[in-house]
């Protein structure tokens, strides 16, 4: 079979990048993996040497075991609840192993130039050991993450102490010990870091410009996502009076904790878990504060007219969704309030062209990515097809979000994980192919080992 004879560009070696990898092998397609770290898992490599945002020291999962395992390869059984990075990048690794395709990733590749050809294929340029290479491939599957470049942000005045991002944060070392913190942010990094720091620290500030949903990670003695899980089948308005009711009866109201109401409805805007912040606020480790207003030296005066001394600011602000390797006047996505790609994955105007675990789920990625790469390579066997109009199956996407998300960018690729996977399933069948029910950490329900392979499970013509 023709189709079977071109090859993929696989961009990144991440858990995205993996599915896409595995997918293809089971196509029988051929296809390269361009990983610039020395080991596989992406984000999940500690103290990377790329320089990418790699996980910290203390890192754990905030999405379940049982909601983050591929449904075609289980974690060990001994692996708890939330496991931690070394955990995790073990698992990546078995994963490659397992599927037979770890020899095939080209390690300390740095993609550095994607071009694509008058005739349609793309000219993938790489460097490695200081020299400089193309290759022309047919099919492009970008799984580098959206975890790359820092969003700084901006204020009047000048800081004369020391400032970072959370991109280049790695551990709580001895140079936070007895410091005065202000961590910028009220996402999970940013209650991670503060947590970590308040166990060193003098004093421990965090500047929230909005309110925040923070649910913590277990709920009547379950994962919160395996308890959320469990409401699916309620209508979205009912699920989120629900869920606002029960973090309001569990942690009481959020002023209790020197924290602004939520006057939004959760899931409209990304949620926070973390079980340890609030009791370290309610122990005077850490404050929150307001945003910030402008900068003099050490001093950080905020938009209530205080102002406090801190010696070091930590950024957790988010990240652009750029790709580097691209030209921007080909594709950006940056400054998009919504991504503008069917299913978060297909463009209107390169149908070789693939983004695979580009989307941040209410829940874990790269159980889907593993369905988008599936979709992606059905495509390339002929046995899927896109939309005719996709212009209009796009903007339709972008019309109809999962939930009411807030404005802005922080949200371009916000997805409900139990619709996505239910959308991601009904394209599937199209090509017929049935995933079912996700096991959800049921043992008996998980499609192990080569099984659930694309040429085993369909009907080849």
């Amino acid at each position: 079979m023709e189709s079977t004879k071109k090859r993929v560009a696989i961009i990144g070696a991440g858990p995205s990048g993996l599915t896409a990898a595995k997918n293809c092998l089971q196509a029988g397609l051929e296809f390269v993996i361009f990983e610039k770290n020395d080991k596989v898992g992406g984000n999940w490599v500690f103290n990377s040497k790329t320089g990418h945002s790699s996980v910290y020291e203390n890192t754990f999962l905030i999405s379940s075991k049982a909601w983050s395992e591929f449904e075609d390869f289980p974690m060990p059984d001994d692996y708890p609840d939330y496991p931690s990075h070394l955990q995790m990048q073990r698992y990546f690794e078995s994963y490659a192993q397992h599927f037979g395709f770890h020899a095939q990733i080209k390690f300390e590749h740095t993609v550095e130039h994607v071009e694509r050809q008058s005739d349609g294929k793309w000219k993938v340029t790489y460097s490695h050991s200081g020299s400089v290479n193309d290759e022309i491939f047919d099919v492009l599957m970008v799984s580098n993450g959206h975890h790359n470049v820092p969003k700084y942000p901006e204020y009047p005045g000048s800081y004369t102490g020391k400032f970072i991002h959370s991109h280049d944060f790695k551990a709580i070392d001895e140079s936070w010990r007895d410091k005065r913190i202000l961590v910028i942010g009220a996402g999970n990094s940013a209650c991670d870091i503060a947590v970590e720091a308040a166990r060193v620290s003098r004093t421990v500030r965090m500047s929230m410009r909005s309110p925040q949903w923070i649910f913590p990670k277990f709920i009547f003695g379950q994962p919160g996502d395996v308890f959320a899980a469990r409401t699916k089948w309620l209508p979205r308005r009912l699920r989120q009076y629900g869920l606002k009711f029960l973090v309001r009866m569990v942690l009481g109201p959020y002023s209790r904790y020197g924290l602004p109401e939520n006057t939004t409805l959760p899931l409209n805007t990304h949620p926070t878990l973390n079980s340890d912040l609030l009791d370290y606020i309610r122990h005077g480790r850490i404050k929150p504060r307001p945003a910030i207003a402008s900068l003099d030296g050490l001093k950080v005066n905020f938009v209530d007219g205080t102002s406090e001394e801190f010696d070091i600011i930590c950024a957790c602000t988010g990240f652009w969704t750029e790709f580097p390797f691209f030209d921007p006047s080909f594709i950006s996505f940056k400054d998009l309030a919504k991504v503008p790609l069917y299913k978060k994955m297909m463009h209107e105007k390169y149908s070789n062209l693939y983004f695979i675990g580009l989307f941040q789920p209410i829940g874990c990625i790269w159980p889907l990515a593993d369905y988008q790469a599936k979709l992606a390579c059905l495509e390339i066997l002929g046995k899927y097809q896109r939309p005719k109009d996709m212009a209009s199956a796009i903007e339709h996407e972008v019309k109809h979000p999962h939930f009411q998300f807030g404005p802005g960018q922080r949200h371009a690729m916000e997805v409900d994980y139990h619709t996505f996977r239910k959308e991601l399933r009904a394209e599937l069948k199209k090509a017929g192919l049935d995933i079912g029910k996700p096991p959800a950490g049921k043992k008996n329900k998980y499609k192990t080992g080569n099984s659930f392979d694309l040429l085993s499970a369909l009907p080849i013509s």
